[in-house]
């Protein structure tokens, strides 16, 4: 497995991150145990800043890749922005004190109530994904007195290399206004024209866990070559360019991500050449990195349990946790790197697939991973689970959700209580005609 961030091997040759020993973490906290590396994570952010300050960038974190009230609480000291897609991630982020001056409200499908509470808020900016929201929006922003500055989201007909499930710039997509058949024209004219809307610029999102850098660069000259025609139509001037975010990270052997600096200097590239080229003011820049900040920061801690041979075909080795706390393999396939983190370097090395407890031969969490001989009590380590597993988590079996604990300076601190079994119940209603007889 491949170190990142703070992870070391201490003297007790235990796998170590933050100066926490992960044996330590998981005999207090207890399996699974979600880790957040607090020094990397805002390192991710720092690099961020300072590839995107050197020239007119703006950086938010998205929030769908993994937000909590102390996550909120590190990205506003970073001073990032944040992303958010639904009235839950926009109340954890009022609920921790971030300012909404910095908050964008995404969303393909915000209900009234969610954009009524984003308006009331006073976010920065609405990404406008399609005509109805339009209309909705220009309703509840004149109803309430206020003005919703906005940008609209476009599908530019780009395809970036990546699963088919987190590609999302291609032109049969549920997001966004299509540019070649006239949506997107559509939606400046009527975000021009409806009361209560400040069109700032446009926004695009090709896909998540990309390699390649051409593709923003791509998408950079569609939407500036659209906003070009749009001022010719309409006399509108874009003042803002967000590309989304997307950036691939490192998850097992093989991958090799672009650095930050690298799409920083893609995209001003591409934004200052095609500027040129349509005779546009250069406009500001945001990106909304989420998985390259958190990923590599997060690292999920197991205890395994039964283990199973199938003599000359496979040795299943089974944790305590799984798709319940991490979907992304049974969903699209997603490969990670593991390690046992109470003897990393230990011998007798064997070719074993971990598996997940939930009822379902899609459980398993990584086919195929050499470690040194397993036994049962072992602790491993599974890592870059920072994005899209705490927030993708599910009571699938009646799991109860793992805890997560900020780690820094040998200090570990718990960010989210482990859910209980009471808590499982905690919202379901017997009907008053079923209790005598089942309760």
């Amino acid at each position: 497995m491949e170190f990142h961030g703070t992870m070391r091997i201490n003297e007790r040759g235990h796998l170590e991150i933050g100066g926490c020993d992960t044996v330590e973490l998981a005999r207090v906290f207890g399996t699974p145990l979600y880790v957040l590396d607090e020094e990397l994570f805002r390192e991710n952010c720092r690099a961020y800043q300072r590839a995107f300050a050197k020239e007119n960038g703006r950086v938010l974190y998205a929030g769908k890749a993994a937000l909590n009230l102390a996550i909120c609480r590190l990205l506003d000291e970073e001073g990032l922005g944040l992303d958010v897609v639904s009235g839950g991630e926009l109340y954890t982020a009022l609920q921790a004190r971030f300012p909404a001056s910095r908050i964008y409200f995404h969303g393909n499908n915000k209900s009234p109530a969610e954009i009524r509470m984003g308006l009331e808020a006073g976010v920065a900016r609405f990404v406008v994904d399609n005509l109805d929201e339009l209309e909705v929006l220009s309703s509840l922003a004149t109803e309430l007195g206020r003005e919703a500055e906005i940008l609209l989201r476009l599908t530019p007909g780009i395809e970036a290399h990546t699963h088919e499930y987190i590609r999302t710039g291609q032109i049969d997509s549920k997001f966004g206004l299509v540019v070649p058949n006239g949506q997107a024209m559509e939606g400046v004219r009527r975000s021009l024209a409806l009361p209560g809307i400040i069109l700032r610029g446009l926004h695009c999102h090709i896909g998540s866990q990309i390699f390649e850098l051409e593709p923003y660069a791509e998408a950079t000259r569609v939407l500036l070559g659209f906003a070009r025609e749009a001022r010719d139509a309409t006399g509108w001037t874009i003042e803002e360019l967000d590309l989304g975010g997307g950036l691939g990270i490192y998850y097992h052997e093989g991958d090799d991500p672009p650095t930050v600096d690298s799409l920083a200097e893609t995209i001003f590239g591409a934004v200052r050449e095609a500027a040129e080229t349509y005779g546009l003011p250069v406009p500001l820049v945001t990106v909304e990195p989420g998985r390259s900040i958190a990923g590599p920061a997060g690292t999920t801690l197991y205890t395994v349990g039964t283990i199973k041979e199938i003599p000359g075909v496979r040795t299943y080795v089974a944790v305590d946790g799984g798709m319940g706390d991490n979907p992304r393999p049974a969903l699209y396939g997603a490969v990670y790197e593991a390690c046992v983190a109470n003897r990393p370097l230990g011998e007798g090395e064997t070719t074993v697939s971990l598996a997940g407890r939930c009822c379902e031969s899609g459980d398993m969490l990584i086919w195929n991973v050499v470690l040194p001989a397993v036994k049962r009590g072992d602790i491993v380590a599974v890592s870059c689970t920072g994005a899209y597993t705490y927030s993708m988590a599910s009571n699938y079996n009646r799991f109860p959700r793992p805890a997560m604990v900020l780690v820094r300076e040998g200090q570990a601190e718990l960010i989210v209580r482990r859910e209980s079994y009471a808590d499982l119940i905690r919202h379901d209603l017997v009907p008053a005609r079923l209790r005598e007889t089942t309760l």
